[in-house]
């Protein structure tokens, strides 16, 4: 759109229901595409190419004059349709504001409650976590300026108007899903003293960029305020609410263990005051709960809850 004013993508094959591949392809998969530009230009096919690559496509090639074929692994087709935040993003905790980056396990965290509220939470785990890592993230920026920068398979918590402005909706979609006149849930700081605010606030602005850094922490609430904007901690399933009971062995499971460290803390078997876990010794990629729960789910629950 920004090289090309006008052109468009051009897609000549997909997945394949009219047995044209060999029963190899990995059209017959879903897992591969063959593309062009609407002009047919074939000068733009090297940038068209490359635009592929950065899209996050295993396997970009040439594979005739007349297209590009790009495809991707299974287990990258799975993995990239998950949602996370880049590493410029930031939360508020209960000592200041931190980025992504450097938010650590155990780090209470600026969160919305069911009923509303805005009231601070601990980080159980990262869903996903890579610093090192690139990807393609949705930046929504909304009319008092407010922006949040997240992949587009990450739920948001959205409203169509403000006309529930004094009421807390807890309606979830994905960020590809929001469009420009649509409302989104930010928190707004009052210049004179007060407390913060929960407001609906016009989105005005939505552009595609590729930033640094994979992170998607699960706080208690299983909600999560970035950049001042209310998001949720879950992606891929298109309901907040089951995404929210899926995750409830984790939160027991963090539930017992905290008990148990307080009850042998109690008894001076260890110290009053546990660090918390440094970054650089916190799960980097994918939790296994959350592989685990990909799959199991892709099975038992209907195709709908993922478009």
């Amino acid at each position: 759109m920004n090289m090309y004013p006008g052109v468009k993508l051009r897609v000549t094959e997909a997945w394949d229901d009219e047995g044209y591949h060999s029963p190899q392809s990995l059209h017959n998969e879903g897992r591969a595409v063959d593309i062009t530009t609407s002009d047919r230009d074939r000068s733009k096919y090297g940038m068209l190419a490359r635009l592929a690559v950065e899209a996050g496509f295993d396997f970009v090639y040439y594979e005739s004059r007349g297209h590009i074929h790009c495809s991707v692994k299974p287990e990258s087709a799975e993995a990239r349709s998950g949602g996370c935040f880049s590493s410029n993003s930031t939360v508020q905790t209960e000592t200041g504001r931190k980025r992504m980056s450097e938010l650590n396990l155990g780090d209470r965290v600026l969160v919305i409650t069911p009923d509303g509220q805005l009231d601070y939470s601990e980080v159980i785990l990262f869903l996903d976590r890579d610093e090192k890592n690139n990807r393609t993230y949705l930046s929504i920026e909304t009319e008092r300026g407010a922006k949040i920068t997240l992949t587009p398979h990450h739920l948001i918590f959205t409203e169509t108007d403000n006309t529930t402005q004094d009421e807390w909706g807890s309606y979830a979609t994905y960020a590809k899903n929001i469009q420009i006149g649509h409302y989104i849930y930010v928190v707004s700081h009052p210049t004179s003293s007060g407390n913060d605010q929960l407001i609906l606030d016009k989105v005005v602005s939505i552009t595609v960029a590729t930033e640094g850094g994979i992170y998607a922490p699960l706080t208690q609430h299983g909600t999560v305020v970035v950049n001042d904007v209310v998001a949720s901690c879950y992606a891929v399933m298109s309901d907040q609410n089951i995404a929210h009971w899926a995750f409830f062995p984790m939160r027991i499971l963090h539930n017992f263990k905290q008990a148990f460290r307080t009850v042998l803390q109690k008894f001076h078997l260890v110290q009053l005051r546990t660090p918390k876990t440094p970054r650089t010794n916190q799960h980097t990629g994918i939790h296994w709960y959350a592989t685990f729960l990909y799959t199991l789910t892709r099975t038992l629950f209907p195709r709908y809850l993922y478009t």
